[in-house]
């Protein structure tokens, strides 16, 4: 490794450290506001990712039994965060999606970042923003290929 990409790497580092204590506050401000379980809030976030998702998947996802994920599903769904919707393809099954509510409660508490909110993004030149996306876009890249084991 190059001596630049070196210093680079451990200006990240420290980067990111410190961004990340600054955003625990409003981080866990969020969190301690909503009346979910720490359950409930994993399964939501999972359907929100994988929108379209089945009870089944969830429960292997989290080795948990089809009874208990249903459970949890039934509490979402009765708090207007998750519906089931029938399968385009199978009538049988039934699909998990987020409803507005849902996908509003995962963004305040877990996708939302403080340090790229518009109060930040806001200071920053076009050129600094475009070079964010670029950065972000990586980054989700990378860790997508290192979540489903692909490589390059």
């Amino acid at each position: 490794m190059r001596d630049d990409e070196r210093q680079a790497r451990e200006n990240i580092e420290a980067l990111t450290i410190a961004i990340s204590v600054r955003s625990v506050p409003l981080i866990l401000g969020s969190l301690l506001e909503t009346q979910l379980t720490i359950q409930q809030l994993k399964v939501l976030t999972s359907i929100v990712v994988d929108d379209g998702a089945s009870i089944s998947a969830l429960a292997a996802s989290f080795n948990t039994s089809l009874a208990a994920t249903s459970k949890l599903v039934d509490r979402l769904e009765a708090q207007g965060l998750v519906c089931r919707v029938t399968d385009s393809e199978d009538n049988r099954v039934k699909r998990l999606e987020p409803t507005p509510l849902g996908r509003g409660v995962v963004g305040t508490i877990v996708a939302a970042r403080p340090e790229l909110g518009s109060d930040v993004l806001d200071g920053l030149s076009s050129d600094e923003l475009h070079a964010l996306v670029v950065a972000l876009r990586a980054i989700n890249r990378e860790m997508k290929t290192s979540q489903t084991g692909d490589s390059h």
